[in-house]
């Protein structure tokens, strides 16, 4: 009796220690990262790189997505666990429910702690646009209608040039498409990273419908997924989008902008389209808040093939709405607050600070 005393001690006393000490590993990586230079140096630029170079060439062996599987087994787990701490509680083992509450504290620290020293750590880096040296002097009402005006007159030529081959496009020609496009994607050495870049099909395609998701980059296994079922011309944007945050870019807004360079970079016809037409949507929804009269005039200028894509997108995620899409928003909204992006979701619009800087960089507006 005494000898399982000592054992029950002995045990909760480890699992306590492991406890502070992945606590205090945790406050010591949140230091680091409020300071984003030595982020950038160290992991970005150090850790990051060889963490890709050793698991992107071993995942890019499996045709399927191994990220799907891992969360599919950690939702199986946590749903397991959440059945064994019920019925604990109701048989009244507190004792054994302690110390299953601790295992799994444990584990959701590891799982914390791997998310941010195999990925996360990319969201403290210092932002795209000091990266990039684009000016951030900000914009005028007047300067956002002038590149809207662009975007649009680019994508409606973009789409006029699209024939019904291109709209037929299987996703493997698609993946490929946007593999290369991210792949000669340049601005100098320093600003743009490959490492053998891919991006797979998630066999959760069916629950991303529901929770409004048109792909997710998992950091566990550093794979890009993307929903394979939403309209054809979407598809090659987000393939971008996924991949860049493969790059090292972790803040939404930051992967749009790769997303849209490599798409409006590439030669494809309908990955130029898909990237156009994600720069007239957010450019438009930003438009909207600033001058919504100059936003319905630029609107009569959009072709109406591609009003008839929005319309077609519109009608595809309305068809999934509901509660479960209401709930992952709201979640992935304090996630990203949680992780360095106050705006939370609307930080996907904050792509047009990025592309204006860049346009003027290149001296298309002034």
């Amino acid at each position: 009796m005494v000898k399982l005393l000592d054992k029950t001690k002995r045990r909760l006393k480890i699992r306590v220690i492991t406890i502070v000490s992945l606590a205090l590993v945790w406050f010591l990586l949140m230091l680091f990262a409020d300071h984003p230079h030595a982020v950038e140096r160290y992991y970005c630029n150090g850790l990051y790189p060889v963490i890709c170079h050793i698991l992107h060439p071993v995942f890019n062996l499996f045709p399927f997505s191994v990220g799907d599987l891992f969360y599919i087994a950690v939702i199986s787990y946590l749903v397991f666990a959440l059945v064994k701490l019920i019925r604990l509680s109701v048989k009244r083992e507190w004792k054994s429910a302690g110390f299953f509450l601790l295992g799994l504290t444990i584990g959701v620290q590891v799982f914390a702690l791997a998310f941010y020293l195999f990925w996360g750590m990319n969201y403290y880096r210092p932002s795209a646009a000091e990266r990039l040296n684009l000016p951030d002097s900000g914009y005028t009402v007047a300067d956002l209608k002038s590149v809207t005006s662009m975007l649009i007159d680019s994508a409606n030529a973009c789409r006029a040039r699209i024939n019904s081959t291109d709209l037929q496009q299987g996703n493997t020609t698609i993946y490929k498409t946007a593999i290369a496009a991210v792949t000669v994607l340049t601005d100098g050495p320093a600003y743009f990273h490959t490492y053998s870049p891919q991006i797979k099909p998630s066999i959760l395609s069916p629950l991303l419908n529901y929770i409004g998701t048109s792909g997710y980059y998992n950091p566990f296994t550093t794979e890009s997924q993307i929903n394979y079922q939403m309209p054809v011309f979407l598809r090659p944007f987000v393939a971008c989008h996924e991949m860049s945050h493969q790059m090292g870019y972790g803040p939404e807004d930051e992967a749009n902008f790769v997303g849209f360079l490599a798409g409006t970079q590439s030669k494809d016809r309908l990955l130029r389209y898909s990237a156009y037409y994600l720069g007239v949507e957010e450019f438009m929804f930003a438009l909207k808040h600033q001058d919504s009269i100059a936003r319905k005039e630029l609107k009569k200028r959009i072709s109406p093939q591609v009003l008839n894509d929005f319309k077609t997108e519109r009608e595809y995620w309305i068809s999934y709405e509901g509660k479960v899409e209401m709930l992952s928003s709201f979640f992935y909204d304090n996630f990203l607050k949680a992780n360095n992006q106050p705006k939370g979701l609307r930080t996907y619009n904050q792509m047009i600070w990025l592309v204006m800087g860049w346009y003027k960089r290149n001296d298309l507006v002034h």
